[in-house]
């Protein structure tokens, strides 16, 4: 009897000593376990995408207006850039004062509406500096006289939207039947020898390119 109570004591001892050292070892596994991340929770992103850094070089091609006679525009309200570009061509060139004289020919010539209405076109216009190359008796005749007055004008537009690079050299067949030689590159170009002061304003439906000479049809 005496045997069995010692061994008694003995297993007694043992499993209270096991019972401190189980605690510690699940203590242990509980502190390695893993956070869990919330599903929700976004990764942050770099906000520039890798094909920003990507994007080509620029091409050396205007795409924006250029000339030093953009300079002279106003810089909002009527005859702006802005302005232009919610505008058909002739109500367009009408509130811009770099081209009143202009304005006043394509109204003399009953050309307004079918500037306004016709569909991507580019009309080379003249500005007033152009027009005062001209001597007065010259200019008062051409205004007075309808069929040439429409010939002149129809002879400085032509079909479609020309872009600079459009310009760069060659012929382009007018809307009065002509041709003009366009030449030039980067942001300077001439038409027929003018040249271009402002060039790529855009309008509802037309490009437009200022230049310093009033061109004459052959």
């Amino acid at each position: 009897m005496k045997q069995k109570s010692l061994l008694a004591s003995a297993l007694t001892v043992l499993a209270l000593t096991a019972v401190p050292a189980a605690q510690a070892a699940a203590g242990s596994a509980h502190i390695l376990s893993p956070t869990p991340i919330p599903t929700d929770t976004a990764l942050p992103t770099d906000s520039a995408s890798p094909t920003d850094s990507m994007s080509p070089e620029p091409s050396g091609v205007a795409t924006e207006p250029f000339g030093p006679g953009c300079a002279s525009l106003p810089a909002s309200g009527e005859g702006s850039l802005s302005e232009m570009a919610s505008q058909p061509v002739a109500t367009a060139a009408a509130s811009n004062p770099a081209l009143s004289t202009l304005a006043q020919a394509i109204e003399q010539a009953g050309l307004t509406e079918t500037l306004n209405s016709a569909k991507d076109i580019t009309v080379f216009a003249p500005t007033n500096d152009a027009f005062a190359k001209i001597p007065k008796d010259a200019l008062d005749k051409l205004l007075a006289d309808k069929a040439q007055l429409t010939k002149v004008l129809t002879y400085h537009v032509v079909e479609g939207k020309k872009a600079p690079e459009d310009l760069t050299s060659g012929d382009l067949t007018t809307m009065q039947g002509g041709p003009l030689t366009v030449a030039g590159s980067g942001e300077e170009f001439t038409v027929n020898g003018a040249k271009v002061v402002c060039g790529n304003i855009q309008t509802a439906n037309a490009v437009v390119y200022l230049i310093d000479t009033v061109l004459t049809p052959k």
